[in-house]
């Protein structure tokens, strides 16, 4: 009986153990860096914006970083990644330089789309970030339609699809999810949930206030995240993106997080008090990250200090590449567009 005590006892130890040694310090010190990198960038975004630096919409992700750096580290570089209109923290988490995003946003010829897409559309073909989109859940069957692609030609490759709350109200995220499970495509959608799409919130524009039981419909594995924890971010895209290989399908993911900017730069965010953005903010994602990198030992005040001037100079490189950067020229109209030279109705 004690012997084979001691061996449950030693079974449980080494379970404990595996379970803490999963992330180690690497792990925290890249999603440190990672998310204090959009963090920041979005920061200097939101000052340059006022500036009138930067034209048209504008959409932050301060608050929302977890859900990006913990979705890169349970995927591969091969894997596809679209989103929507919030889209700067998405490729710069994927490896593009953020003074490719700041000259693009600037509608500098260096920027990732030539200055062509600004803040809504952010394209990177080297990082495999698919966009971008300005339509709401147009998106969807997009990231449906790049992971049938995946599937066609034979590769182990995934598509993760990401959209805001407001996004699952349209009817074509319905249709892409019938489809999806029905040819068991390799697409991982994300719902990321910050509790009031433009400005109002998920009560009062459906019956289904828990979003990823819309999933349950189609039979798709679907489940809620906690999206303001890295880990538990990096665990749930794991589980989907080992069953999205193993050709069993899609899984639907119902990121909980909370932006704590307005919806764009020119939302006055009447529909939520002060108190509440204080609240969620006690559960930031990076000061998470950071008190663990503290509780193991793993890093100290002065490398924080040295973090925090690694990245203030990083982004303020990205500002003095967007502004000596030129705009295209007008010839730039003309390419990049579109067209079928042989189609039978075009007037010479």
């Amino acid at each position: 009986f004690c012997y084979f005590c001691v061996l449950n006892i030693m079974a449980t130890t080494k379970t404990v153990a595996d379970k803490k040694l999963k992330f180690n310090k690497e792990h925290y010190m890249k999603w440190y860096e990672s998310m204090l990198l959009m963090r920041r960038f979005e920061e200097k975004t939101g000052q340059v914006y006022v500036q009138q630096k930067i034209k048209g919409f504008c959409h932050l992700y301060i608050g929302q970083e977890a859900i990006v750096a913990g979705t890169v580290s349970a995927t591969k570089k091969e894997d596809k990644h679209i989103t929507a209109y919030r889209d700067h923290a998405h490729p710069i988490g994927l490896g593009l330089h953020p003074k490719y995003v700041m000259a693009e946003m600037y509608a500098k010829i260096t920027g990732c789309s030539k200055g062509k897409g600004g803040s809504m559309h952010i394209f990177s073909k080297e990082h495999n970030f698919v966009g971008g989109h300005g339509i709401v859940g147009g998106q969807v069957p997009l990231g449906a339609g790049i992971a049938f692609a995946e599937k066609y030609m034979g590769t182990d490759n995934v598509c993760v699809c990401s959209m805001g709350d407001g996004a699952v109200r349209q009817g074509a995220l319905h249709e892409a999810f019938n489809m999806a499970m029905t040819w068991k495509l390799p697409v991982i959608f994300i719902v990321e949930n910050n509790m009031y799409a433009m400005g109002t919130s998920v009560e009062r524009t459906s019956n289904v206030h828990d979003l990823w039981k819309l999933g349950l419909a189609y039979d798709m594995p679907s489940k809620p995240v906690d999206g303001l924890t890295v880990e538990a971010v990096h665990d749930a895209i794991e589980e989907a993106v080992a069953r999205a290989r193993r050709g069993d399908g899609p899984t639907f993911l119902e990121m909980k997080t909370y932006r704590y900017k307005g919806h764009s730069m020119s939302d006055a965010q009447t529909y939520r008090s002060k108190e509440e953005v204080k609240e969620y903010q006690q559960q930031d994602p990076i000061e998470k990250v950071v008190a663990t990198l503290k509780k193991n030992g793993w890093i100290t005040d002065s490398e924080i200090e040295a973090m925090e001037e690694k990245i203030k100079a990083i982004v303020n490189e990205s500002v003095q590449f967007a502004e000596e950067s030129p705009y295209p020229d007008a010839s730039e109209l003309y390419l990049d567009v579109y067209a079928e030279p042989n189609y039978p109705y075009i007037i010479e």
